[in-house]
């Protein structure tokens, strides 16, 4: 799934963006939304399923869907779709699985409660908020 030398990169193998480009373009279009608490996680070498996680919160039904829609436009920019797409508003919880990227859209509530960023302590951050020609080199 992922590429040699310590670094998650994913699916180039069939021509789609590096992993780590979809994670940060997903930050930053949360970050574009006012999404808070934005985190991208780099798992890749802590299980097998996906290279990513980008968790952010928002404060309302409404904010969540908003941001949802500009993580899906901005990814959808890069020639990708999320293969899944889950949760309910009243869940607090959404997610968007691009395989090996895993987007995690929180209400503030159900962030604190599940608290993933403390499940997944052992994992480095990504800085999402570099430029696209760094992230890409």
């Amino acid at each position: 799934m992922t590429a040699g030398g310590g670094t998650a990169t994913g699916r180039a193998t069939r021509g789609a963006p590096p992993s780590r480009d979809v994670a940060a373009k997903a930050a930053r279009a949360a970050a574009g939304k006012q999404a808070t608490d934005i985190a991208v996680l780099d798992v890749h070498e802590l299980i097998v399923i996906t290279d990513y996680f980008v968790i952010c919160s928002a404060s309302s039904n409404r904010q969540v869907k908003t941001v949802i829609e500009a993580i899906e436009d901005s990814i959808r920019e890069l020639g990708e779709k999320p293969v899944r797409r889950e949760g309910e508003d009243e869940a607090g919880w959404w997610l968007l699985d691009y395989i090996d990227v895993v987007v995690h859209v929180f209400g503030e509530e159900e962030r604190d409660y599940y608290d993933l960023e403390r499940l997944w302590r052992d994992a480095p951050r990504l800085d999402w908020q570099e430029s696209d020609a760094a992230s890409s080199g």
